[in-house]
Protein backbone atom coordinates (compact mmCIF):
# COMPACT_ATOMS: atom_id res chain seq x y z
CA UNK A 1 0.00 0.00 0.00
CA UNK A 2 1.10 3.31 -0.91
CA UNK A 3 0.55 4.10 2.81
CA UNK A 4 -0.13 2.84 6.56
CA UNK A 5 -3.58 4.79 6.40
CA UNK A 6 -6.33 2.10 6.12
CA UNK A 7 -8.09 2.40 2.58
CA UNK A 8 -10.34 -0.58 2.42
CA UNK A 9 -11.03 0.27 -1.13
CA UNK A 10 -7.92 0.33 -2.45
CA UNK A 11 -7.17 -3.13 -0.48
CA UNK A 12 -10.20 -4.54 -1.74
CA UNK A 13 -9.01 -3.45 -5.28
CA UNK A 14 -5.82 -5.44 -4.83
CA UNK A 15 -7.63 -8.27 -3.50
CA UNK A 16 -10.16 -8.54 -6.12
CA UNK A 17 -7.44 -9.07 -8.37
CA UNK A 18 -5.70 -11.68 -6.77
CA UNK A 19 -8.93 -13.77 -6.84
CA UNK A 20 -10.19 -12.75 -10.23
CA UNK A 21 -6.90 -13.62 -11.88
CA UNK A 22 -6.35 -16.70 -9.66
CA UNK A 23 -9.59 -17.92 -9.87
CA UNK A 24 -9.58 -17.30 -13.90
CA UNK A 25 -6.76 -19.46 -14.95
CA UNK A 26 -7.76 -22.36 -12.66
CA UNK A 27 -11.45 -22.38 -14.37
CA UNK A 28 -9.83 -22.58 -17.69
CA UNK A 29 -7.90 -25.03 -16.54
CA UNK A 30 -10.91 -26.82 -15.59
CA UNK A 31 -12.83 -26.44 -18.42
CA UNK A 32 -10.65 -27.55 -20.41
CA UNK A 33 -10.70 -31.27 -19.19
CA UNK A 34 -14.31 -31.35 -20.76
CA UNK A 35 -16.93 -28.81 -22.58
CA UNK A 36 -19.52 -29.89 -20.36
CA UNK A 37 -17.64 -28.62 -17.53
CA UNK A 38 -17.81 -24.56 -18.53
CA UNK A 39 -20.98 -23.97 -16.57
CA UNK A 40 -19.23 -25.33 -13.21
CA UNK A 41 -16.02 -23.46 -14.03
CA UNK A 42 -18.18 -20.49 -14.58
CA UNK A 43 -19.88 -20.85 -11.28
CA UNK A 44 -16.00 -20.79 -9.71
CA UNK A 45 -15.67 -17.53 -11.06
CA UNK A 46 -19.23 -16.20 -10.04
CA UNK A 47 -18.09 -17.11 -6.49
CA UNK A 48 -15.69 -14.48 -6.34
CA UNK A 49 -16.96 -11.66 -8.18
CA UNK A 50 -18.25 -9.90 -5.38
CA UNK A 51 -17.79 -9.77 -1.77
CA UNK A 52 -16.20 -6.65 0.48
CA UNK A 53 -13.24 -8.86 1.46
CA UNK A 54 -13.25 -8.60 5.09
CA UNK A 55 -11.50 -11.68 5.78
CA UNK A 56 -8.61 -11.19 3.73
CA UNK A 57 -8.18 -7.41 5.76
CA UNK A 58 -8.54 -9.20 9.21
CA UNK A 59 -5.44 -11.47 8.25
CA UNK A 60 -3.61 -8.44 6.69
CA UNK A 61 -4.20 -6.82 9.61
CA UNK A 62 -2.81 -9.41 11.75
CA UNK A 63 0.69 -9.67 9.63
CA UNK A 64 0.86 -5.52 9.65
CA UNK A 65 -0.43 -5.28 13.49
CA UNK A 66 2.88 -7.89 14.24
CA UNK A 67 4.93 -4.63 12.95
CA UNK A 68 5.52 -6.15 9.34
CA UNK A 69 5.48 -4.09 6.40
CA UNK A 70 2.93 -4.19 3.15
CA UNK A 71 3.71 -7.17 0.78
CA UNK A 72 1.85 -8.23 -2.35
CA UNK A 73 2.57 -11.92 -0.98
CA UNK A 74 0.72 -11.49 1.88
CA UNK A 75 -1.76 -9.84 0.01
CA UNK A 76 -2.13 -12.76 -1.70
CA UNK A 77 -2.50 -15.35 1.04
CA UNK A 78 -4.64 -13.47 2.74
CA UNK A 79 -6.73 -13.50 -0.13
CA UNK A 80 -6.83 -17.34 -0.35
CA UNK A 81 -9.24 -16.44 3.24
CA UNK A 82 -11.86 -15.33 0.41
CA UNK A 83 -11.63 -18.56 -1.16
CA UNK A 84 -12.20 -20.31 2.13
CA UNK A 85 -15.28 -18.10 2.45
CA UNK A 86 -16.95 -18.76 -1.17
CA UNK A 87 -16.75 -22.39 -0.37
CA UNK A 88 -18.72 -22.13 2.88
CA UNK A 89 -21.10 -19.26 1.23
CA UNK A 90 -21.70 -22.26 -1.42
CA UNK A 91 -21.93 -25.42 0.82
CA UNK A 92 -24.31 -22.84 3.55
CA UNK A 93 -26.56 -21.95 0.38
CA UNK A 94 -27.16 -25.72 -0.76
CA UNK A 95 -27.56 -26.56 2.79
CA UNK A 96 -29.72 -24.11 3.75
CA UNK A 97 -31.59 -24.19 -0.15
CA UNK A 98 -30.90 -20.58 -0.49
CA UNK A 99 -31.89 -19.01 -3.96
CA UNK A 100 -30.19 -15.87 -3.94
CA UNK A 101 -27.05 -14.35 -3.20
CA UNK A 102 -25.45 -10.80 -4.25
CA UNK A 103 -28.40 -10.70 -6.21
CA UNK A 104 -27.85 -13.57 -8.40
CA UNK A 105 -29.12 -17.39 -8.07
CA UNK A 106 -26.68 -19.70 -6.07
CA UNK A 107 -24.62 -21.76 -7.53
CA UNK A 108 -27.10 -25.14 -7.34
CA UNK A 109 -29.90 -22.60 -8.70
CA UNK A 110 -27.82 -21.55 -11.36
CA UNK A 111 -26.02 -25.06 -12.00
CA UNK A 112 -29.74 -26.39 -13.13
CA UNK A 113 -29.32 -24.77 -16.41
CA UNK A 114 -26.38 -27.28 -17.10
CA UNK A 115 -28.49 -30.56 -16.20
CA UNK A 116 -32.14 -29.52 -17.24
CA UNK A 117 -32.43 -32.36 -19.58
CA UNK A 118 -30.85 -35.08 -17.25
CA UNK A 119 -32.87 -37.33 -14.71
CA UNK A 120 -33.02 -36.17 -10.95
CA UNK A 121 -32.21 -32.35 -12.65
CA UNK A 122 -32.09 -30.57 -9.16
CA UNK A 123 -30.32 -33.40 -7.49
CA UNK A 124 -27.80 -33.44 -10.26
CA UNK A 125 -27.19 -29.53 -9.91
CA UNK A 126 -26.97 -29.76 -5.59
CA UNK A 127 -24.24 -32.54 -6.61
CA UNK A 128 -22.30 -30.08 -8.99
CA UNK A 129 -22.69 -26.95 -6.90
CA UNK A 130 -21.35 -29.32 -3.54
CA UNK A 131 -18.51 -30.44 -5.96
CA UNK A 132 -18.08 -26.29 -6.88
CA UNK A 133 -17.43 -25.80 -2.99
CA UNK A 134 -14.90 -28.55 -2.40
CA UNK A 135 -12.91 -26.94 -5.12
CA UNK A 136 -12.87 -23.77 -3.83
CA UNK A 137 -11.32 -24.76 -0.49
CA UNK A 138 -8.88 -26.96 -2.18
CA UNK A 139 -7.94 -23.50 -4.07
CA UNK A 140 -7.72 -21.89 -1.18
CA UNK A 141 -5.26 -23.84 0.51
CA UNK A 142 -3.04 -23.50 -3.31
CA UNK A 143 -3.72 -19.81 -2.90
CA UNK A 144 -1.98 -19.66 0.00
CA UNK A 145 0.89 -22.48 -0.15
CA UNK A 146 1.66 -20.38 -3.85
CA UNK A 147 1.27 -16.73 -2.28
CA UNK A 148 5.64 -15.73 -2.47
CA UNK A 149 5.62 -15.77 1.26
CA UNK A 150 8.52 -17.87 2.45
CA UNK A 151 8.82 -21.50 3.33
CA UNK A 152 8.97 -20.96 7.27
CA UNK A 153 6.24 -18.29 7.29
CA UNK A 154 3.67 -20.43 5.65
CA UNK A 155 4.76 -23.23 7.95
CA UNK A 156 4.23 -21.79 10.80
CA UNK A 157 0.57 -20.96 9.88
CA UNK A 158 -0.24 -24.20 8.53
CA UNK A 159 -1.52 -25.56 11.61
CA UNK A 160 -3.93 -22.75 12.12
CA UNK A 161 -5.73 -24.33 8.61
CA UNK A 162 -6.82 -27.14 10.20
CA UNK A 163 -8.20 -25.90 13.11
CA UNK A 164 -10.23 -23.19 10.50
CA UNK A 165 -11.75 -26.11 8.75
CA UNK A 166 -12.50 -28.03 11.88
CA UNK A 167 -14.18 -25.27 13.16
CA UNK A 168 -16.05 -24.13 10.31
CA UNK A 169 -17.26 -27.64 9.89
CA UNK A 170 -18.34 -27.41 13.65
CA UNK A 171 -20.53 -24.69 12.35
CA UNK A 172 -22.68 -28.01 11.03
CA UNK A 173 -24.49 -27.43 14.74
CA UNK A 174 -26.78 -24.83 12.58
CA UNK A 175 -28.14 -28.35 11.02
CA UNK A 176 -28.55 -30.16 14.14
CA UNK A 177 -30.30 -27.39 16.27
CA UNK A 178 -32.80 -26.19 13.27
CA UNK A 179 -36.56 -27.10 14.53
CA UNK A 180 -34.77 -27.52 17.99
CA UNK A 181 -36.56 -25.54 21.16
CA UNK A 182 -35.31 -21.78 20.85
CA UNK A 183 -31.95 -21.42 22.61
CA UNK A 184 -30.24 -18.23 22.97
CA UNK A 185 -27.02 -19.91 24.28
CA UNK A 186 -26.79 -22.53 21.99
CA UNK A 187 -27.62 -20.35 18.91
CA UNK A 188 -24.68 -17.84 20.19
CA UNK A 189 -22.76 -21.40 20.02
CA UNK A 190 -23.67 -21.94 16.73
CA UNK A 191 -22.84 -18.46 15.64
CA UNK A 192 -19.29 -18.81 16.75
CA UNK A 193 -18.31 -21.72 15.16
CA UNK A 194 -20.78 -20.98 12.03
CA UNK A 195 -19.19 -17.12 11.40
CA UNK A 196 -17.31 -15.91 14.37
CA UNK A 197 -14.27 -17.88 14.03
CA UNK A 198 -13.57 -18.23 10.54
CA UNK A 199 -14.65 -14.33 9.32
CA UNK A 200 -12.42 -12.54 12.23
CA UNK A 201 -10.40 -14.80 14.49
CA UNK A 202 -9.06 -17.28 12.32
CA UNK A 203 -7.80 -14.71 9.20
CA UNK A 204 -6.49 -12.93 11.95
CA UNK A 205 -4.35 -15.58 13.98
CA UNK A 206 -3.24 -16.66 10.42
CA UNK A 207 -1.99 -12.98 9.37
CA UNK A 208 -0.11 -12.80 12.98
CA UNK A 209 1.14 -16.80 12.53
CA UNK A 210 2.60 -15.50 9.24
CA UNK A 211 4.47 -12.51 10.31
CA UNK A 212 5.53 -14.54 14.18
CA UNK A 213 2.97 -12.79 16.33
CA UNK A 214 3.83 -13.82 20.21
CA UNK A 215 1.40 -15.88 22.40
CA UNK A 216 0.67 -12.62 23.90
CA UNK A 217 -0.57 -10.53 20.89
CA UNK A 218 -2.38 -14.36 19.41
CA UNK A 219 -4.46 -13.97 22.64
CA UNK A 220 -5.28 -10.64 22.15
CA UNK A 221 -6.17 -11.50 18.33
CA UNK A 222 -8.86 -13.87 19.64
CA UNK A 223 -10.06 -11.70 22.36
CA UNK A 224 -10.28 -8.89 19.78
CA UNK A 225 -11.77 -11.29 17.01
CA UNK A 226 -14.23 -13.80 18.73
CA UNK A 227 -17.13 -11.21 20.21
CA UNK A 228 -16.34 -8.83 16.82
CA UNK A 229 -17.06 -12.29 14.64
CA UNK A 230 -20.16 -12.96 16.89
CA UNK A 231 -21.61 -9.26 16.15
CA UNK A 232 -21.06 -10.04 12.71
CA UNK A 233 -23.01 -12.95 12.31
CA UNK A 234 -26.04 -10.89 14.75
CA UNK A 235 -26.41 -7.88 12.46
CA UNK A 236 -26.82 -10.71 9.34
CA UNK A 237 -29.23 -12.24 11.48
CA UNK A 238 -31.30 -9.03 12.01
CA UNK A 239 -30.65 -8.55 7.64
CA UNK A 240 -31.49 -11.46 6.88
CA UNK A 241 -35.13 -10.95 7.85
CA UNK A 242 -35.53 -6.78 8.53
CA UNK A 243 -32.80 -5.64 5.86
CA UNK A 244 -33.65 -4.89 2.14
CA UNK A 245 -33.25 -7.60 -0.02
CA UNK A 246 -32.19 -5.60 -2.44
CA UNK A 247 -29.53 -4.22 -0.50
CA UNK A 248 -28.57 -7.47 0.77
CA UNK A 249 -28.67 -9.81 -1.98
CA UNK A 250 -30.26 -12.71 -0.80
CA UNK A 251 -34.14 -14.02 0.16
CA UNK A 252 -35.52 -12.64 3.62
CA UNK A 253 -37.44 -15.85 3.63
CA UNK A 254 -34.74 -18.10 4.33
CA UNK A 255 -34.26 -18.27 7.80
CA UNK A 256 -38.35 -18.02 8.21
CA UNK A 257 -38.51 -20.76 5.87
CA UNK A 258 -35.60 -22.91 7.40
CA UNK A 259 -36.80 -22.43 10.78
CA UNK A 260 -33.10 -21.67 11.22
CA UNK A 261 -31.87 -21.72 14.83
CA UNK A 262 -30.94 -17.75 15.38
CA UNK A 263 -30.18 -15.55 18.33
CA UNK A 264 -33.04 -13.46 16.78
CA UNK A 265 -35.60 -16.35 16.83
CA UNK A 266 -34.45 -17.60 20.26
CA UNK A 267 -34.59 -13.99 22.21
CA UNK A 268 -37.92 -13.59 20.33
CA UNK A 269 -39.55 -16.89 21.84
CA UNK A 270 -37.98 -16.17 25.00
CA UNK A 271 -40.04 -12.92 25.24
CA UNK A 272 -42.97 -14.35 23.88
CA UNK A 273 -45.94 -15.59 25.75
CA UNK A 274 -47.80 -18.62 24.91
CA UNK A 275 -50.54 -16.78 22.22
CA UNK A 276 -47.47 -15.36 20.49
CA UNK A 277 -45.55 -18.70 20.76
CA UNK A 278 -48.66 -20.28 19.22
CA UNK A 279 -48.74 -17.96 15.96
CA UNK A 280 -44.95 -18.61 15.91
CA UNK A 281 -45.46 -22.22 15.63
CA UNK A 282 -47.64 -21.69 12.52
CA UNK A 283 -45.43 -19.73 10.67
CA UNK A 284 -42.31 -21.08 11.31
CA UNK A 285 -40.64 -23.61 9.11
CA UNK A 286 -43.28 -22.87 6.01
CA UNK A 287 -42.41 -24.20 3.34
CA UNK A 288 -42.87 -20.92 0.99
CA UNK A 289 -44.04 -18.48 3.59
CA UNK A 290 -45.54 -15.13 1.76
CA UNK A 291 -45.27 -11.61 2.39
CA UNK A 292 -48.09 -11.84 5.52
CA UNK A 293 -46.34 -14.57 6.95
CA UNK A 294 -43.08 -12.34 6.91
CA UNK A 295 -45.01 -9.39 7.89
CA UNK A 296 -46.72 -11.31 10.91
CA UNK A 297 -43.16 -12.99 12.28
CA UNK A 298 -41.55 -9.07 11.87
CA UNK A 299 -44.45 -7.64 13.73
CA UNK A 300 -44.39 -9.84 16.52
CA UNK A 301 -40.44 -9.53 17.11
CA UNK A 302 -40.86 -5.61 16.97
CA UNK A 303 -43.48 -6.07 19.52
CA UNK A 304 -41.71 -7.78 22.02
CA UNK A 305 -38.39 -5.74 21.24
CA UNK A 306 -36.27 -8.76 20.40
CA UNK A 307 -34.37 -6.58 17.44
CA UNK A 308 -33.45 -4.20 19.97
CA UNK A 309 -32.26 -6.96 22.57
CA UNK A 310 -30.02 -8.59 19.38
CA UNK A 311 -29.19 -4.79 18.57
CA UNK A 312 -27.76 -4.49 22.70
CA UNK A 313 -25.80 -7.80 21.87
CA UNK A 314 -24.07 -6.38 19.05
CA UNK A 315 -23.16 -3.38 20.68
CA UNK A 316 -21.54 -5.29 23.57
CA UNK A 317 -19.94 -7.29 22.05
CA UNK A 318 -18.41 -4.77 19.85
CA UNK A 319 -17.11 -2.98 23.14
CA UNK A 320 -15.72 -5.98 24.50
CA UNK A 321 -13.96 -6.12 20.73
CA UNK A 322 -12.71 -3.08 20.86
CA UNK A 323 -11.37 -3.11 24.75
CA UNK A 324 -9.57 -5.94 24.18
CA UNK A 325 -8.12 -3.93 20.75
CA UNK A 326 -7.26 -1.36 23.29
CA UNK A 327 -5.09 -3.06 25.27
CA UNK A 328 -2.69 -4.53 22.61
CA UNK A 329 0.29 -2.89 21.95
CA UNK A 330 0.40 -2.76 18.18
CA UNK A 331 1.66 -0.18 15.86
CA UNK A 332 -1.16 3.19 15.82
CA UNK A 333 -1.75 2.43 12.12
CA UNK A 334 -2.99 -1.23 12.88
CA UNK A 335 -5.03 -0.14 15.46
CA UNK A 336 -6.67 2.26 13.78
CA UNK A 337 -7.25 -0.10 10.54
CA UNK A 338 -8.54 -2.53 13.24
CA UNK A 339 -10.99 0.18 14.94
CA UNK A 340 -12.21 0.54 11.50
CA UNK A 341 -12.99 -2.65 10.32
CA UNK A 342 -14.98 -3.24 13.53
CA UNK A 343 -17.63 -1.04 12.33
CA UNK A 344 -17.35 -2.06 8.90
CA UNK A 345 -18.47 -6.06 10.33
CA UNK A 346 -20.44 -4.22 13.06
CA UNK A 347 -22.62 -1.40 11.36
CA UNK A 348 -22.83 -2.95 7.56
CA UNK A 349 -26.33 -2.53 5.59
CA UNK A 350 -25.77 -5.30 3.37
Amino acid sequence: MASDRWEPAAFKTRVDEVLHRFVAQEADQFAAIDPLLGPVAEQLEMTVADGKRLRAAFCYWGWRAVGQPDSDALVRAAASMELVHAAAVVHDDLIDDSPLRHGRPTAHIALRGAVRRRPRADAAARSLAMLVGDLLMALAGQLFATSGLPAAYLARARPLWSVMARELIAGGLEILRTGAGPDTTASLKVIRYKTAKYTVEQPLLIGGALAGAGAQLREGYSAYGLPLGEAFQLRDDLLGLFGDPERTGKADTDDVRGHRPTALLAETWRLAGHEDREQLRGLLGRRSPDADALDTVREVMRRLKAPDRIEDMIGARVREALGALHELDVPAHASSALTALAQSASDRLS
